[in-house]
């Protein structure tokens, strides 16, 4: 043990970011371990001590002076105690050097491991920090496998200095795009999980969320809080339904997401896929809302109904398949946008019934 030791330490510590006192204390642990191995007897009395000033590591064994010895492992007369101290006598303690290359090859091999397991705990640890503060954000990543019977994708995603490879399912991926290895692509973190096996963090790219930095990274006023995106309703790789609310009168902000000639909301559809995209106007009054969401509609009236949770939206007759879409998917991302349970009816229907009712 000498300056290399301490020097392969620091090398550890720049090129790994593994604090030095962390492996200083695991390679204690090691050493200990292996002396414990041949020497089970003294094995609490044993001292590992690093000093990084004089770059010397030094191991011994506590062993008591006394005038008869009972336990060789942890004890020694006067005359053999004043080889390490001088001026050792019973009652005392002192240092006895244990040379560490004296290991036997299982003790040795068992701080090998130790040492090594240490390492890797500690890169686990520092993933899992670094990812876990990226959650609900977007990181790049470039698709290293695609498994061809799951149709499951693994992504290499970085983030600062740190690595990990992470799955994006087949449920959590576009509908409609096609992947393949070498690409690059962007992924939104929903949640890092630590397990047994290391930190795992969880992918998507149907996430609503994905939607929002999206724009948070495209939109400066968004990015600033001048527009907020008060609510995002999702079918990834076919539409989205976002409300915005402007916090100052003089900004616009559909026009401020959709940006000049549609530039901003092009970008975005691009990386999405082609997904469309409705922005609409948020509001507190409800009818208003409930009718900008369910554009491109035109909406003749909104009612609540007494429950607070649903709507009556009237329509003109030839509005009604554009309200409620194809496969009723405008009407339920209307629904999902708002929180409101949203009945449409057609301007005709609602007129007969009022004549009936007469």
């Amino acid at each position: 043990m000498n300056a290399e030791f301490f020097s392969a330490i620091e090398d550890i510590e720049k090129e790994k970011g593994i604090r030095r006192e962390y492996m200083y204390d695991k390679i204690n642990q090691a050493m200990i371990a292996a002396f414990r191995k041949d020497n089970p007897e003294a094995a609490d009395n044993v001292v590992v001590e690093m000093d990084e000033d004089k770059k010397k590591v030094e191991m011994y064994v506590l062993m008591d002076v006394v005038e008869q010895v009972e336990d060789p492992a942890t004890q020694l007369n006067e005359d053999a105690a004043r080889a390490y101290n001088k001026r050792a006598r019973a009652g005392m303690q002192v240092k006895v050097p244990v040379e560490t290359k004296k290991f036997g090859r299982i003790a040795a091999q068992a701080a090998k491991q130790v040492i090594i397991q240490g390492i890797r705990e500690a890169e686990r640890g520092n993933v899992y920090e670094e990812f876990t503060s990226k959650e609900h954000e977007i990181l790049s990543g470039v698709v290293s496998h695609i498994d061809p019977r799951t149709g499951a994708v693994s992504i290499k995603i970085s983030s600062n200095s740190e690595y990990t490879e992470a799955l994006l399912p087949a449920n959590e991926q576009i509908r409609g795009e096609e992947l393949s290895e070498g690409s690059r692509i962007r992924v939104y973190i929903v949640e890092v999980r630590n397990s047994t096996r290391g930190p795992q963090v969880l992918i998507s790219r149907t996430h609503p969320g994905l939607v929002k930095r999206l724009f948070e990274l495209e939109v400066p006023e968004i990015f600033d809080g001048t527009v907020e995106i008060k609510s995002i309703a999702r079918e990834a790789g076919s539409r989205t339904k976002m409300a915005v609310w402007s916090t100052q009168p003089d900004v616009d902000p559909i026009g401020a997401c959709v940006g000049r000639e549609g530039g901003r909301v092009a970008g975005i559809v691009n990386e999405l896929g082609g997904e469309k995209i409705d922005i609409v106007k948020y509001s507190e009054d409800v009818s208003e809302y409930v009718a900008a969401a369910l554009a491109p509609a035109e909406v003749i009236s909104v009612t609540e109904l007494g429950d607070g949770k649903s709507c009556r939206v009237v329509v003109p007759d030839h509005q009604l398949s554009l309200a409620i879409g194809k496969e009723g998917q405008n009407a339920r991302l209307a629904a999902k946008l708002t929180g409101y349970k949203i009945d449409i009816k057609p301007e005709n229907e609602v007129l007969e019934a009022a004549e009936g009712a007469e």
